[in-house]
């Protein structure tokens, strides 16, 4: 009988390590590494003044999307004739 996840065949390993996540790619590090903090806002001014003066379309929206986030999907459902839940009780 399975009352827990030890004993239903898991022997207790993951995926993960604890405090240590192995599958991070190995050139994350080193992007890590070079990329600092004022590198990295020379990067957003120089983006900036390309959306701003070039008025570069694709530099501004790379730079709002990292900014303030992908705008979420939005799907428009529109019912055009009413429909039962169950057909076959009518």
């Amino acid at each position: 009988m399975a009352d827990n996840r030890k004993n239903n065949g898991n022997k207790g390993h993951s995926t993960k390590a604890k405090g240590l996540d192995r599958r991070k790619n190995p050139y994350k590090n080193i992007v890590q590494e070079v990329v600092t903090v004022d590198k990295l806002a020379d990067v957003l001014k120089m983006l900036l003044g390309k959306a701003i003066e070039e008025q570069d379309i694709p530099a501004s929206k790379l730079l709002l999307e990292y900014s303030l986030g992908k705008p979420t999907e939005t799907k428009d459902i529109t019912i055009n004739e009413i429909q039962p839940l169950f057909p076959d009780e009518l």
